[in-house]
C-alpha cells in the first residue's frame, strides 16, 4: 500500500545536523516547530549552482517547504526566516549540544508540543551572554519535562516536602531520597538546588550545582554512545569548567 504524501509548506524550522549525500546534495536533520524532527534531502544543496547552501546552516532560522512519504522528504522550498544566531567558542559548542540532545531525544515526526519554542528560547539566551550554566540546565530540564520525563521536585520518595536543608540521593526514576549528609554515596544534591531547579528561572548557583543531577537524568535517555559535544568543549575552554558546559559533556 502507498503511504500517503505528507507536505508543510513554509514551516519554521532549524538545521540540528546536515552530512553529504552523493555528489552534490545534503541530508538534513530539522528541527521544525509543528511537525517534531524531520529528515529531508536537499538535492544539488552542494553544487556550485545552489542558491540555498548558505541558509542551510545550524542556528539560522529558516521556513521549509517539503513533501515525504516515508522517513525522508524531498526539500521543495527554503528560506530565511530571520538572522542568525552568532554563537562564537564555547557557546558555539553549546548550541551544538543542544543539537546533539535533539537528536538523542527525538524521534522522526514525533512532534512534542513546547520544544521549538525552548529550544528557540535556549538559543536567544546564548546568544544574548546568559550564563551558560542557566540557559543549558534551563533546557535541559524543560526538554525533559516536555518529553515525558520530567523530575519530580515538589516532595520525596515518602511524599515529604522537600526541605532546602536537607541532602538528599536523587534517582531518576524514583526522585529524591533522603540521606544523612552531602558524603553518602550516589547522586546526591542538596534540597535547597531541588527547590531551586523546580523554579521557572534558574540561578546561576542553582544552575552550576545541578549539573551532575542533570547528567544523571539525561543518561538514560540519550544511549550508550558518547556525545560528540564532549571532545569539543574540551578543546574551547582552557580551564576545563565543567560547571559552565553541557551535562552530558565534560566529566
Amino acid at each position: 500500500m502507498t503511504a500517503t504524501p505528507r507536505e508543510a509548506a513554509l514551516e519554521p524550522g532549524f538545521i540540528l545536523h546536515t552530512r553529504a549525500y552523493r555528489d552534490t546534495s545534503l541530508l538534513l536533520e530539522v528541527l521544525s516547530r509543528g511537525h517534531g524532527r524531520v529528515g529531508l534531502v536537499a538535492r544539488g544543496a552542494r553544487s556550485r549552482r545552489s542558491r540555498t547552501a548558505g541558509l542551510l546552516q545550524a542556528f539560522q532560522p529558516l521556513a521549509l517547504s517539503w513533501r515525504s512519504r516515508g522517513e525522508m522528504g524531498s526539500l521543495r522550498q527554503v528560506e530565511s526566516a530571520g538572522r542568525p544566531f552568532m554563537l562564537k567558542g564555547r557557546r558555539l559548542v553549546s548550541g551544538l549540544y543542544i543539537n546533539e540532545l535533539l537528536m538523542r531525544l527525538l524521534g522522526r515526526e514525533d512532534p512534542h508540543p513546547g520544544v521549538f519554542e525552548h529550544y528557540l528560547n535556549c538559543l536567544e539566551a546564548l546568544a544574548e551572554a546568559v550564563p551558560e550554566a542557566v540557559a543549558l540546565r534551563g533546557f535541559e530540564r524543560d526538554l525533559l519535562g516536555l518529553l515525558g520525563y520530567g523530575l519530580p521536585l515538589a516532595r520525596d520518595t515518602e511524599d515529604a516536602p522537600l526541605v532546602a536543608s536537607q541532602w538528599y540521593r536523587y534517582d531518576p526514576g524514583r526522585g529524591a531520597i533522603p540521606v544523612a549528609g552531602p558524603d553518602a554515596p550516589g547522586q546526591v544534591v542538596s534540597g535547597e538546588t531541588l527547590l531551586g531547579l523546580a523554579r521557572p528561572t534558574l540561578t546561576e548557583a542553582t544552575a552550576r550545582a545541578s549539573r551532575d543531577l542533570m547528567r544523571a537524568a539525561l543518561e538514560p535517555h540519550i544511549g550508550n554512545r558518547p556525545l560528540k559535544t564532549r571532545e569539543l568543549y574540551g578543546r574551547t575552554t582552557a580551564r576545563g569548567d565543567p560547571d559552565h558546559g553541557p551535562s552530558s559533556g565534560q566529566s
